[in-house]
């Protein structure tokens, strides 16, 4: 079975938020100021970029991140919305690659690229419960 074979370069996903306490560096740990933290900027992107693959999987798929290379390039105080899009760049197998954006109410404030692959559900959680003995 090819899991990904309705997933298309081109497919586009959005996820918005609002930049509040939760989502500072300051709450998030990644620094100490009241801004958007980056964690929860990233957070959206592999949001969008889930959201863009949830549709196109067989039942009982999912998708996981397995790389994200960012850059935080502009600081978005608290009370300003912000967005972020995801962009299949690449569909290789199970593995497809993402352009990842994200803006606030004055531009953009981040880019990079973000990777995801295909699993099935079932057998991921069974392998990762093996760490734990059970």
């Amino acid at each position: 079975m090819n899991a990904t074979e309705k997933i298309q370069v081109g497919l586009r996903r959005e996820a918005r938020g609002v930049a509040d306490e939760a989502h500072s560096a300051r709450a998030l740990g990644s620094g100490s100021l009241p801004v958007l933290g980056t964690p929860a900027m990233t957070a959206l992107m592999e949001k969008a970029a889930a959201d863009a693959l949830e549709d196109g999987l067989p039942e009982g798929w999912t998708s996981v991140g397995v790389s994200l290379d960012v850059e935080h390039t502009s600081a978005t105080p608290l009370g300003m919305g912000f967005r972020a899009e995801a962009e299949v760049t690449a569909v290789e197998g199970r593995k497809v690659t993402f352009a990842v954006r994200a803006y606030d109410e004055a531009g953009e404030i981040g880019r990079g690229v973000h990777a995801r692959f295909a699993v099935e559900a079932e057998p991921f959680l069974a392998k990762a419960a093996k760490k734990l003995g059970r």
